[in-house]
């Protein structure tokens, strides 16, 4: 039984989603991007590398995966940063990065989380956002 393609497919989905997970917790709290960013590039490179020399064929898919998934997290980093700019992700006035970014006079910047709401089925405006998050 050749189980290559199940194991492709569950490493996809987990680095994927802890991929998600951590490059919005991380741009959240962490004072520069650089850092966060030459750290996922650096593990990325080392992952695949492992993945070029390991022998077994299911370790050799899972750490090109993660590796590749690594790298593109690395790139995330930066677009996080502009999705607060743009007020597409809230930013974190506690963060002297998003805090300067808040201080601008940017329209669109927010600290509004608009992902903890409940969906009303329709679009709705910042000020009526906020008033649903509020409750």
């Amino acid at each position: 039984m050749n189980t290559l393609g199940l194991v492709a497919a569950i490493t996809a989905f987990l680095t994927i989603w802890f991929g998600h997970v951590a490059v919005r917790k991380i741009e959240f709290v962490s004072p520069t991007i650089w850092l966060p960013t030459i750290i996922f590039v650096t593990l990325g490179l080392i992952t695949e590398y492992w993945s070029l020399v390991a022998d077994d064929l299911s370790l050799k898919t899972s750490l090109g995966i993660l590796g590749i998934t690594l790298l593109f997290d690395a790139l995330e980093f930066t677009r996080q940063q502009h999705r607060i700019k743009r007020g597409h992700a809230p930013a974190n006035p506690n963060n002297p990065r998003h805090a300067k970014i808040l201080a601008e006079p940017n329209p669109h910047a927010t600290t509004l989380d608009l992902l903890k709401r409940d969906p009303v089925g329709r679009t709705v405006s910042s000020e009526e956002a906020f008033k649903l998050i509020s409750h």
